[in-house]
């Protein structure tokens, strides 16, 4: 939700004054691994979760990996396209219904860059490049009924690449956060990712906003 972003950047911004306050440099440990979940939003509002894990090569600079899945970023093109195939199964059909679903699996890699810090608290931004897998899960019904995959046959309409199959696409990926470091090897991120899926029609963009947990080493 939109609500958790807003509180997930007020406590980065909060985080931010306390390390601020700090005088002392501190380097980040050698790397880390978390699992984290997000409130992802764009074109729609869902669901996502991660996996990542960094490693050090340089003073308060590490390479980062990441992969995860979104539950859905369908584009108004995608759903205005399925409301016209709906609309025309309605002409010779009753009660015709249809569910547009575009769900991601991705993966990327970059650099995040730590704020030099002493204490619990580590500010961080990153960037990266990696690839989106996007599947067209799009299915129409009548009565209650799924004639998704006899439309061909059935009703002579055959879906286009739009609304069937999936595509790989390239994705960029930028964000920030706060580590918090709670005991010697807890790490808690409150964390923000931006998300651009060149994909056609001028690409998906989909933010996420949440927390992980993870360990450092």
């Amino acid at each position: 939700m939109r609500r958790v972003a807003t509180i997930v950047v007020l406590g980065i911004t909060g985080l931010a004054g306390a390390a601020s306050a700090q005088t002392a440099a501190a380097s980040v440990d050698r790397g880390y691994v978390e699992v984290g979940i997000q409130s992802a939003f764009g074109n729609v509002t869902t669901q996502a979760f991660s996996g990542e894990f960094g490693v050090t090569v340089y003073p308060n600079l590490q390479v980062f990996f990441e992969g995860g899945a979104i539950r859905d970023v369908a584009t108004p093109e995608t759903g205005a396209a399925a409301q016209a195939i709906a609309g025309s199964l309605s002409q010779t059909q009753s009660n015709v219904t249809y569910t547009v679903r575009q769900p991601v699996a991705f993966g990327a890699g970059g650099l995040k860059y730590v704020v030099p810090a002493s204490g619990v608290v580590h500010l961080y931004v990153l960037g990266g490049f990696g690839i989106a897998h996007v599947t067209q899960d799009v299915s129409f019904a009548v009565a209650g009924t799924d004639i998704t995959s006899s439309l061909p046959t059935q009703f002579g309409v055959t879906l286009g690449t739009d609304l069937s199959g999936s595509f790989t696409k390239p994705m960029v990926t930028a964000g920030g956060g706060a580590m918090f470091f709670p005991g010697s090897r807890m790490v808690i991120d409150l964390q923000f990712r931006y998300g651009h899926i060149m994909a056609d029609d001028g690409g998906i963009n989909v933010s996420r906003a949440g927390v992980g947990v993870g360990v450092r080493f």
